[in-house]
């Protein structure tokens, strides 16, 4: 992360520079290991000090704080307590809607069909919408690959083109737990 100290009217010395960099980088690293910059710039109001802080955590994500004191470290200290409180409620909202495990994630694999001409009606009410799934290449499979792949996946149902005959073939996870398949071409 970029950090710029600036000061507009006030010397910012050595000492002051190091606890700014310091304590910024430590408390945005805590929260978001990738912010992109931050700025820090001290200003003299009368007899106060005053820090403003901006921190450019993402892409459209900036964060301000600003705080003044008789001291230009309090001033600092007390934005960084904003900037790190606001660092804070963003990452936990930020937690709190995305799932916890990644494998629990299942792609955007469908789509409504827009009716293609304007003569078609639309489903009546109460009547389901008609989705259609994204191509999908089907494999060549044993039986126990395809349920494993259907496990693996964490998906309730799986087509596969089954390896013995060539066939396509369904296995599909019943409500009870078992496995059920099915083979249209043993139906012969």
């Amino acid at each position: 992360m970029e950090i710029s100290i600036k000061g507009k009217h006030v010397d910012v010395g050595v000492s002051l520079r190091s606890h700014a960099e310091d304590n910024l980088n430590a408390n945005v690293k805590k929260y978001f290991d990738r912010a992109l910059d931050a700025t820090v710039i001290f200003s003299r109001e009368a007899r106060l000090f005053r820090a403003d802080i901006s921190v450019h955590v993402g892409r459209d994500m900036l964060m301000q704080g600003s705080a003044s004191a008789d001291d230009a470290y309090a001033a600092f200290d007390g934005a960084l307590a904003r900037i790190a409180k606001q660092l804070r409620r963003y990452k936990s909202r930020l937690r709190s809607h995305k799932p916890r495990n990644p494998e629990d994630l299942t792609p955007a694999q469908y789509a409504i069909i827009a009716p293609e001409t304007e003569d078609e009606a639309a489903p009546e009410e109460g009547q389901p919408a008609i989705i259609a799934e994204m191509s999908h290449e089907i494999a060549t499979l044993t039986v126990g690959e395809a349920v494993m792949r259907m496990d693996l996946a964490n998906s309730p149902v799986m087509m596969f083109r089954n390896r013995a005959h060539g066939g396509l073939n369904l296995v599909y996870r019943r409500d009870d737990g078992n496995v059920g398949w099915i083979d249209p071409s043993n139906g012969k």
